[in-house]
């Protein structure tokens, strides 16, 4: 049943790795099969999403799954608003699939192409001081164990609902997942441009007023183009075209859909994602909401005195806490704040600059994007990592699941 490997890279082109096998199942019996195979051979087992993380979790030289095939929603409950998805739906298909139905997901990111289960279980988010990231909306789900055996998640097993949710594929192979949703809804968008100290000035107002807000600093006018971001000249504040706020505010409306460049109304999951191009290598941290500003203004300043030639825009999004294990948000009302390196240059030391900045305040990173973390600062950062690491443990004894980036911090 296990396909002859090869070689495997990710969105960006910066991790990769040879694997044993390829493993492409279409269905949940195909997939446990080809787990049990694999452990039975003493093989590590890793699942590749969509392959858009940034960092190495996909990697593994043994069995690389797939579930491009899985594909779908297997159940929708009306009365209760919840829909069971396979893994391999992608956020956009499952967007389209709720839209029929008269539903829409809670709140989703600016990238609709990730496979639904590497999405939210690496602690994908969008932006709103209200509310979670995309797994807090996990009710339940099931996971292929090593031996090809299926394990149920839902509220009757609370604590392993919580360490599930965020997981990044260390308590199994994701077959399905269920969410909660909620009513369709439109949504207002509204884009304009200003300089950095208005935005400052403006951020509690608009983050307390709006149900989405967010933006984009950027410190030449050429920072724009490395996210394909739109010229809002026309509806900017300032005369000026560098170091500025890139704005923008999303709100629930009963208003019909209507298009414009700056200002459009349309169904949730057509407003949210926005379009990128994969030439930039992200690190992104959730910093703790009372430091948000303070913490963008020192990276602002590394940036523009120590590091001008990283033009990449800073992304700036607001998430509430949540009661993931190892989520970034465990417990913490949260800013999101990355930074991008440029493919082909030497943008390391840039990135370690930003962590030494972010780290005082006890941020915690995307489990997908780029980061410095180490078993220790596992340890400090997550109250319940002891927790997870037992869990881990306990369900893959022998860590089939893991590979040497996880290994080095949680087993």
């Amino acid at each position: 049943m296990l396909q002859a490997g090869g070689h495997w890279r990710n969105w960006v082109g910066n991790q990769s790795c040879i694997v044993r096998h390829r493993g492409a199942p279409e269905s949940e019996a195909e997939l446990a099969e080809m787990v049990r195979e694999a452990t039975s051979a003493g093989l590590n087992v890793r699942c590749a999403g969509s392959g858009h993380s940034f960092t190495p979790v996909a990697l593994t030289s043994g069995l690389h799954l797939t579930l491009s095939g899985m594909l779908g929603v297997a159940n929708i409950d009306q009365a209760r608003k919840r829909v069971s998805v396979s893994a391999g739906t992608t956020i956009n298909q499952l967007g389209k699939a709720l839209k029929s139905n008269g539903l829409s997901l809670i709140n989703q990111g600016d990238i609709d192409s990730q496979a639904l289960a590497g999405a939210l279980t690496t602690g994908t988010h969008g932006t709103g001081a209200a509310l979670g990231n995309m797994a807090s909306q996990i009710v339940g789900m099931r996971l292929v164990q090593p031996d090809g055996s299926i394990l149920v998640v839902d509220e009757m097993t609370p604590d392993l609902l919580e360490a599930a949710r965020v997981s990044v594929g260390m308590l199994g192979v994701i077959s399905e997942i269920t969410l909660q949703v909620m009513d369709s809804y439109n949504l207002h968008e509204k884009l304009w441009r200003c300089d950095f100290d208005e935005c400052m000035e403006q951020h509690d107002e608009l983050a307390a007023k709006h149900r989405h807000f967010g933006f984009f600093w950027c410190p030449v006018p050429e920072s724009r183009h490395c996210y394909c971001l739109p010229d809002t000249s026309s509806v900017s504040t300032t005369e000026k075209t560098a170091d500025v706020c890139e704005m923008k505010v999303i709100d629930i409306t009963d208003r019909p859909p209507t298009e414009g460049t700056f200002e459009r109304i349309a169904y949730s999951s057509e407003i949210y994602p926005i379009e990128y191009v994969p030439n930039f290598h992200e690190l992104e941290y959730a910093v703790p909401v009372a430091h948000g500003k303070e913490a963008v203004k020192a990276v602002r300043k590394l940036m523009l005195e120590k590091h001008p030639t990283c033009i990449y825009p800073i992304e700036y999004r607001f998430t509430a806490g949540d009661s993931g294990w190892i989520s970034p948000f465990y417990e913490q009302d949260s800013i999101t704040l990355s930074v991008s390196g440029e493919p082909g240059t030497d943008y390391w030391e840039y990135l370690k600059d930003v962590d030494t900045i972010l780290r005082q305040y006890g941020s915690r990173p995307h489990w997908g994007k780029l980061h410095f973390l180490g078993a220790e600062d596992v340890t400090a950062l997550y109250p319940r990592s002891a927790d997870f690491r037992a869990l881990r443990a306990k369900v893959d004894p022998e860590g089939r699941f893991l590979n040497d980036h996880l290994r080095q911090l949680f087993a």
